[in-house]
């Protein structure tokens, strides 16, 4: 029987990337979004496409109730959730003096908020099941900060430290739960910056070149599996060497 794998924010970007890896892998995959539709519904059937199995269910994580009702439509319908993956999140960068009260709620809400209600409410099934898998992503800023960034520093800083808490909890209910922490990933921001500040970048990396979604999935995809049975309460940086924690 197809395991069930849950990714919420997987319209696009490493949530499209992970959604795809999974699918590849013979998941049923949940595709999760906010508001893109069309382009939800576009990794779904790029998934059927390669002969997998996939659904999209619109979710705003940051609302616990709908996260309930999405957790429940799933273990209804599939009887088990064996993996989720916590992708889902927003930016709105600003200087701290600058930044307004919304642009602070907003981005905990999503990132954060959004994070603990996805784990608490499936938490339940995946107990009761006697297994999974919870894999959350968080951010090379959450380690070393970002000028700009103090919400989504603290959201994706506050994700590592679910990750920790919650591994302790429920490893003896026969769960796992990591993070994945992305560095400079090459993306449709990283496209648009001149020659000159990418340099300035990759002279940070000791690697020297950017990482792209394919890094970040193929990690997911190891802590998934079962050759990471006895890993939980990591954050695992996948970050071209940037930051060695």
């Amino acid at each position: 029987m197809a395991k069930t794998a849950l990714v919420t924010g997987a319209s696009r970007g490493i949530g499209k990337s992970i959604a795809l890896k999974l699918g590849q892998a013979g998941y049923n995959v949940i595709v999760n979004y906010s508001g893109s539709k069309d382009k939800a519904e576009a990794v779904v059937e790029a998934i059927k496409t390669e002969g997998g199995q996939a659904e999209a269910i619109q979710c705003q994580v940051q609302d616990h109730e709908e996260v309930k009702a999405m957790i429940k439509d799933i273990t209804d319908r599939y009887k088990a959730i064996d993996l989720v993956v916590n992708n889902a999140g927003v930016t709105q960068d600003n200087l701290l003096m600058r930044m307004k009260e919304d642009e602070w709620d907003k981005v905990v809400d999503v990132n954060l908020k959004g994070t603990f209600n996805v784990i608490q409410s499936v938490s339940r099934p995946m107990i009761r099941q006697k297994g999974g898998r919870i894999i959350n992503i968080s951010s090379i800023v959450g380690s070393i900060g970002n000028a700009g960034q103090t919400n989504y520093v603290a959201s994706k800083a506050g994700i590592d430290g679910i990750t920790k808490s919650v591994a302790r909890e429920l490893a003896p209910k026969g769960i796992t739960v990591n993070s994945v922490s992305p560095g400079f990933i090459e993306s449709d921001m990283t496209d648009i910056l001149s020659d000159e500040v990418k340099g300035k970048m990759l002279e940070q990396i000791p690697l020297r070149f950017f990482g792209d979604a394919e890094d970040i999935a193929e990690t997911v995809m190891f802590l998934a599996s079962d050759k990471a049975r006895y890993i939980t309460g990591q954050t695992i940086h996948v970050n071209g060497g940037m930051y060695m924690g």
